[in-house]
């Protein structure tokens, strides 16, 4: 451009104008800490460097009871252990204490029985009678079946075996054990449905 043009356009201002048109953006010198700002039309501002994240909370440990120590748990553990145990051992001392009585009334229950058994090789008459939710039977002779019916004769259990036996026999077997009188009829009671005690089905 020649010097007359570049005067012209000095004067008439025109020069002046694209000057300031085409001033340069300020950049921000090298090392400066200044966080770059986000541009409306261009990429997120990046963080600030050396500028500390944030860290999340850490969850708070669960308090403890006001008072309540390391000691005072372990003597609560120690003290509920013991208990548990002793529980246990007393449960087992019933247990063998039962068994244990239970084997002594078995004892005493066939020492009364030993020889008092009337159970004869040639009965032939069955009488039936209920015991432990069905019909058992026992097998007697005529003249068994009607002292049984008229409750002079009765039926214990040994052992699963029945045995027919006289009546104060039979008493004495049921304060042993109670369970061991399986039958002992009533000769004053009422026949029950109407069905004779005498009756051989």
């Amino acid at each position: 451009m020649s010097d007359s043009l570049r005067d012209q356009l000095l004067k008439s201002g025109l020069v002046q104008k694209l000057k300031s048109e085409a001033k340069p953006v300020a950049r921000p010198a090298p090392g400066s800490n200044r966080a770059f700002t986000k541009h409306p039309s261009g990429p997120p501002s990046r963080p600030q460097q050396g500028a500390r994240q944030q860290q999340a909370p850490r969850p708070q440990q669960a308090a403890r009871p006001a008072g309540v120590d390391e000691a005072d748990l372990a003597r609560a553990y120690a003290l509920r252990a013991r208990q548990e145990r002793e529980e246990r051992e007393r449960q087992q001392r019933e247990a063998e204490r039962a068994a244990r009585e239970k084997k002594e009334r078995k004892q005493k229950l066939a020492t009364l029985l030993d020889g008092k058994a009337l159970n004869s090789p040639d009965a032939d008459l069955p009488r039936h009678f209920p015991h432990g939710n069905k019909i058992r039977r026992i097998y007697c002779t005529a003249e068994q079946l009607a002292r049984l019916n008229r409750g002079e004769l009765a039926v214990v259990q040994l052992s699963g075996r029945y045995l027919l036996v006289e009546q104060v026999v039979a008493e004495r077997a049921k304060s042993i054990q109670e369970d061991a009188l399986v039958l002992l009829c009533d000769p004053n009671a009422p026949p029950e449905d109407d069905v004779p005690a005498d009756l051989v089905w």
